[in-house]
């Protein structure tokens, strides 16, 4: 067990990782392309096969997280609420504390089967970027410029495409608009001040628009909203690079079923709700840091093999014909081209690390007042 502890920290294995997700990334994109004649003959199909598509790219992520690194997750729900997941479409509620929400919010999907049909709302410039972002936009997430005189009609219309959608989807929805830190806060908690707003201790004041528009127009075809906590236990702060290492977290995700008749279908009145909201989720996050957890009862929903079994079919693909390229640059004899490769090989596994780096600084980054203020409207 040390002796895989060990591999799960060395460069190579994670330039492998990186390689696979890559290139069955890219191949996967191209399968999608090649739907596009299929939309005006059969639309339906053929968004039916693009969530099979973006759920080989998704759950290689979920893989990832909990088949390498282990990671376990608890959820805390009712019993009544259980028995709905998977079985309805609906609008999750996620809070911002974490580098990997998004990882766990897909984690949660995959559980109940909607990874594959998942939606998010995203940033346009991200449609642009190859796997994730062309995967996305297949799967017809909502893209927006978070410019909200530009965005609302785009919104608008991409949520109303979704009226007909033929498979059973959760919409994703981060409200505090970028993850959270004490800097951000500190200026969040000044805007509340301002505006005479309750403040929150563990949350930013929640984007109230993007969150009223998706349930104006989700009416009629989403039936409850999933609000939902997360939370890792001993107070850790898990890492894409910890992830990556191999290294083992255990996540409490609390979850509350919401009938969406219940919220308010005037918009400031739905504002309102949804501060209550986070004033609410602002005391569970207060309950699991006095005593550990999430009130209500504990659930562990089981990991499913499908995101192993497809991880491992792409690692299988795509990892035997490099395996049998070095086979035959060691068999060559050539002392320049096998240093020449290993040289490289060491190179790019350095540079995967420095993104990986670079990222977590990126998401760890502090917004400007203007910013913050930005995703309090």
């Amino acid at each position: 067990m040390g002796l895989l502890k060990v591999l799960k920290t060395q460069l190579l294995c994670h330039l492998i990782i990186c390689y696979v997700f890559l290139v069955s990334g890219i191949i996967i994109n191209l399968l999608q392309l090649c739907t596009l004649p299929l939309w005006p003959i059969n639309k339906q199909l053929a968004r039916k096969i693009n969530c099979r598509l973006g759920y080989s790219i998704a759950s290689q992520l979920v893989a990832l997280l909990e088949w390498w690194s282990g990671t376990e997750c608890t959820l805390y729900t009712d019993p009544e609420s259980f028995r709905l997941y998977g079985k309805e479409n609906a609008i999750v509620v996620l809070n911002h504390n974490f580098e990997i929400d998004f990882m766990t919010g897909w984690t949660f999907c995959e559980r109940f089967g909607v990874l594959g049909s998942s939606k998010v709302l995203a940033k346009k410039e991200l449609s642009f970027v190859p796997v994730i972002g062309w995967m996305w936009y297949f799967l017809e997430i909502v893209f927006c410029k978070r410019k909200w005189e530009e965005d609302r009609n785009t919104v608008v219309q991409s949520l109303r495409n979704l009226q007909d959608y033929p498979e059973f989807f959760w919409f994703l929805l981060h409200c505090e608009g970028t993850r959270f830190t004490e800097k951000k806060h500190k200026i969040s908690m000044e805007v509340a001040e301002k505006k005479g707003l309750p403040k929150l201790k563990y949350h930013l004041l929640p984007r109230t628009k993007g969150f009223c528009v998706t349930v104006q127009n989700l009416r009629g075809k989403v039936t409850a909203v999933y609000d939902s906590t997360l939370n890792f236990r001993n107070n850790e702060m898990p890492t894409l690079l910890g992830v990556l290492n191999g290294k083992k977290y255990h996540a409490d995700l609390y979850v509350r079923r919401i009938p969406l008749d219940s919220i308010p279908e005037d918009e400031s009145e739905c504002a309102a709700w949804l501060h209550k909201l986070y004033q609410e989720k602002d005391e569970f996050q207060e309950h699991y840091r006095q005593t550990g957890r999430f009130p209500g009862p504990i659930t562990n929903p089981p990991r499913r093999l499908w995101a192993l079994v497809n991880w491992l079919f792409w690692v299988c693909v795509l990892v035997y014909p490099i395996c049998v390229l070095l086979l035959q640059l060691l068999l060559s004899g050539s002392t320049f081209t096998i240093v020449c490769t290993f040289v490289f090989c060491l190179a790019v596994s350095a540079g995967v690390r420095w993104m990986i780096g670079q990222t977590e600084i990126d998401k760890g980054s502090n917004y400007g007042v203007k910013d913050v203020q930005m995703n309090n409207n």
